[in-house]
């Protein structure tokens, strides 16, 4: 047993290796340990609290991988072995790539959690606010994505400067390959400064409607009244006219009504005050006029314009139901009658003669 283990693999005894294997296993077994012992005790501590930092730091420590609590195991369970120093950089450059790759992983879910914290926090106070913070995050997670690339390429001793200025001329190629992708992307910033439109808007484009649930990268997303959800590319989007309700402060409406002929002359001067009295009887309604505007071909038509105050559809529908259940009201107590298509048809008796 002794002479097996003062037995010589790979410039080590079966002695060291197994102490290496020892540690390694030690050390993993030890860290697998520890990250579930904090992720209970941060999970418990997250529900007595009502503070938000604890749940970034419960988010990190999900996202921390295996492989990285197993190159850690190996980096001390490796120095029990004599080593070569070719060897030991390969050991260190792997660990060093496997913990530049977990420092981006972290950085981009902890850049997740605050966008997302951020963004649910403004968009009951700011919507457009909440919409630019899609594309802060976006270009913070391919910056960091970026420089983990650059910093595992340098590790590994390539040259990055060469590399960057081929990038430079590929990237023109690139450019042109992916030009549609380029304009939808070009499309949603200018949709995130310029703010045609925010989270929450209900537009109209064309024959097509809805409330826009999220701007992203390449596509926004509108809800339909039917219920069912439309996408659009940004570029088609910004090429389109759009009738943004959501900027609406208040709701001009213009109706009419028509009377019969029959009507009497002193009526029909009550008629516009009768219409008033009704509109301004609802609250957030803005009189602006009341006219007899024509003699129709069957009726004498009034027309009357007012304003709602709130752009709610729902509210400005149960206005003008009001209004016209007072203006009902009122034509009957006053027996004023509504007009109707009618015909007058004259017979003319058999052998009588026209003038």
């Amino acid at each position: 047993m002794t002479e097996f283990l003062t037995h010589q693999f790979l410039g080590n005894t079966v002695r060291n290796w197994l102490v290496a294997a020892a540690i390694t296993l030690f050390v993993l077994v030890a860290l697998f340990v520890l990250r579930a012992g904090l992720r209970r005790y941060v999970g418990s501590f997250v529900r007595r609290t009502q503070v938000r930092w604890d749940d970034a730091v419960g988010q990190v420590l999900e996202r921390t991988h295996w492989l990285l609590l197993l190159a850690v195991a190996v980096l001390l369970g490796s120095q029990a072995l004599n080593l070569v120093e070719k060897v030991r950089e390969v050991i260190r450059n792997g660990v060093t790539v496997v913990l530049v790759i977990q420092g981006g992983i972290w950085v981009v879910c902890l850049i997740g959690f605050f966008a997302q914290e951020y963004r649910e926090r403004r968009l009951r106070e700011d919507p457009a606010s909440a919409t630019t913070v899609n594309a802060i995050a976006f270009l913070a997670r391919l910056g960091t994505w970026a420089t983990v690339i650059l910093l595992i390429l340098a590790n590994l001793g390539i040259e990055i400067t060469p590399l960057l200025a081929g990038l430079g001329v590929g990237g023109i190629a690139v450019a042109l390959a992916v030009q549609t992708i380029l304009k939808d992307l070009l499309a949603s910033f200018s949709i995130l400064l310029d703010k045609p439109f925010v989270i929450g808007d209900f537009l109209i484009l064309g024959d097509l409607m809805g409330s826009v649930e999220h701007i992203g990268i390449k596509t926004t997303r509108l809800r339909s009244l039917s219920g069912e959800q439309l996408v659009f590319a940004n570029a088609d989007l910004l090429d389109s006219r759009i009738r943004n309700y959501g900027r609406m402060r208040e709701r001009r409406v213009a109706f009419a009504l028509g009377v019969t002929y029959q009507t009497p002359r002193a009526k029909l001067e009550r008629i516009p005050a009768l219409i008033r009295a009704a509109v301004e009887s609802q609250s957030h309604t803005r009189f602006d006029r009341c006219h007899f505007k024509e003699y129709g071909s069957f009726a004498l038509n009034f027309e009357t314009v007012y304003y709602v105050g709130v752009p709610d559809y729902a509210v400005y529908m149960d206005i003008q139901q009001a209004i016209n259940l007072r203006i009902h009201e009122a034509f009957e107590r006053e027996a004023i009658e509504f007009a109707y298509p009618t015909q007058t048809l004259f017979v003319v008796p058999p052998g009588a003669t026209g003038s």
